[in-house]
């Protein structure tokens, strides 16, 4: 995919992958489309653009227009993407994996770790260390106090970086 692609055709293959994009550079191409016309244009069974259309229509990414279908008698659906809706769908994201961070490093401050040494073992929190004496629950070897600065300052470093890329957005 070119880095000139249009914003909306880029959001689109980032959710789903190459069916994404195909489905998004058709809806551009021609607008008010139905499934069956998106599905002969890119070449994708007519299920596969159907679950992408619900998808991208979910994320409010494009608009369905329901239309009864005059040679056929029944309705159908005209799709067409909602370009201008990208920057705002960009910015939800964001503001959502900030929060988990955020969420995270609330987390990793709250809490004191320990860790037996062995990298095939995970870390427990002092509740879970001292219910079990002390002794890594997988391997059975002493658990000590691990340090966790350097998760803490990763979290808050793209805590950071994603508030500061927002405000320049705006």
């Amino acid at each position: 995919m070119a880095k000139y692609e249009d914003p909306f055709v880029r959001i689109a293959a980032m959710i789903g992958g190459d069916e994404y994009l195909k489905v998004a550079r058709s809806l551009l191409k021609s607008e008010n489309s139905t499934d069956e016309e998106i599905a002969s244009s890119t070449g994708l069974r007519i299920n596969m653009v159907r679950r992408v259309l619900y998808d991208l229509f979910g994320k409010s990414l494009i608009t369905g227009i329901r239309v009864k279908d005059e040679r056929k008698g029944w309705f159908v659906y005209r799709w067409k993407s909602r370009r201008e809706e990208v920057e705002g769908f960009i910015e939800n994201q964001k503001r959502k994996i900030g929060d988990r961070l955020q969420q995270r490093l609330d987390y990793e401050n709250s809490s004191e770790f320990y860790h037996c040494g062995n990298n095939d073992c995970t870390r427990v929190t002092f509740e879970d260390a001292l219910e079990g004496m002390f002794k890594c629950p997988s391997c059975g070897r002493v658990l000590n106090l691990k340090k966790n600065d350097r998760a803490k300052k990763s979290f808050a470093k793209k805590i950071a970086e994603i508030r500061a890329d927002m405000q320049h957005t705006f």
